[in-house]
């Protein structure tokens, strides 16, 4: 069984902004969501699942659910969904239905360090979210044998990434 345990930052999207407009997410939103960059933290004991949403800007979310199980959440929409959550091999499925449309989301492992979301609207339009673990606790360990000022350089050279220290 895979384990999405893990601090997973939100590292880019791809069709985002057509999936939001097929499930009728306004402009000003849609403008938004582009702009915000997302976490999740997860924990995960064989089939509970403990997820975290921290976004820059919004409340976020937390959801605890069994795979296999459903649970309530606030879409991006404002409306309540009804999720219905199922293992589909290793990834995990999720039926997402409001009272006006039903989406779905799969999320899976595309490597130790790669978390994918796939988004699916009624309308066909699909979607990617692809997420990196957050290597801070490694980086860390990196930096002790670095000197100073070559840590400076580091940083500088790799600016398009940014880690909390």
């Amino acid at each position: 069984m895979v384990n999405f345990t893990g601090n997973w930052k939100l590292e880019k999207s791809e069709n985002f902004e057509d999936f939001l407009k097929s499930i009728d997410v306004g402009l000003l939103k849609r403008q938004a969501a582009k702009m915000i960059s997302s976490e999740h933290h997860i924990t995960q004991d064989g089939d509970k699942m403990a997820v975290k949403v921290v976004a820059t800007g919004q409340k976020g979310k937390h959801q605890e659910y069994t795979v296999g199980g459903t649970f309530s959440e606030t879409e991006v929409t404002g409306d309540t969904a009804e999720v219905s959550t199922e293992w589909d091999g290793d990834r995990i499925k999720e039926t997402h239905k409001t009272k006006d449309f039903t989406y779905t989301l799969i999320r899976e492992l595309q490597d130790e360090n790669t978390m994918v979301l796939h988004l699916s609207s009624p309308k066909g339009t699909e979607c990617k979210r692809i997420y990196k673990k957050n290597v801070k606790n490694n980086l860390m360990d990196r930096q002790r044998k670095i000197p100073q000022a070559a840590q400076a350089r580091y940083y500088i050279h790799n600016n398009e990434h940014m880690y909390e220290l």
